[in-house]
Order: structure tokens, then C-alpha cells, then sequence
């Protein structure tokens, strides 16, 4: 299975929000999952969107991600475009 750039810095939102109990669990409520199911869920583009959509959210907590990972936000923002697509504009 071919994983894009997109797809693969959702994945490394999902596993920074895993080192943070307090984000995860504000995420798992928002979308309804339970921590059981992430795995499973993290193989369907939708719910990549929609964790990137999470972190996009709230600046502080993109800019927290981005410190602790290393990773450019325009990389989440590039991120963002691609998996929530044109016609999802996102909170902004």
C-alpha cells in the first residue's frame, strides 16, 4: 500500500496525539472513536482528514506539533489541502 505525504504526516499527528493523553482524548471525543478502533481507523482517508483537520483547529496545538516533530507548518497546512480536499476550506 502506497502512503503519500500527506497521508503519512496525518499518521504522525495520530502518533504525536497518542503521546499526548490530554489532546487524544479531546480528539476521541470530537470524533467519536475509541482508542481500539485507531488503528483500524487510521487506514481510511477520511479520518486522516479529519486529524489533520483537528490540529489545524487550535494554532497552539499545530505549533506544538511542529516543535515537538520537527515539521514545518506549511507541511501540515500542504497536508490539510490534500486530504480535506478544495471544497473543505477548513474553520480559516
Amino acid at each position: 500500500m502506497h502512503v503519500t505525504p500527506a497521508e503519512e504526516t496525518a499518521i504522525a499527528i495520530l502518533a504525536w496525539l497518542a503521546n499526548e493523553p490530554e489532546l487524544l482524548g479531546r480528539f476521541l471525543a470530537l470524533t467519536g472513536t475509541d482508542p481500539a478502533s485507531l488503528r483500524h481507523a487510521a487506514a481510511d482517508p477520511g479520518f486522516l482528514a479529519g486529524v489533520v483537520d483537528f490540529l489545524m483547529g487550535h494554532e497552539p496545538t499545530l505549533l506544538s506539533f511542529c516543535e515537538a516533530t520537527g515539521t514545518p507548518p506549511e507541511q501540515v497546512v500542504r497536508a490539510h489541502a490534500v486530504l480535506s480536499g478544495p471544497d473543505n476550506p477548513g474553520d480559516f
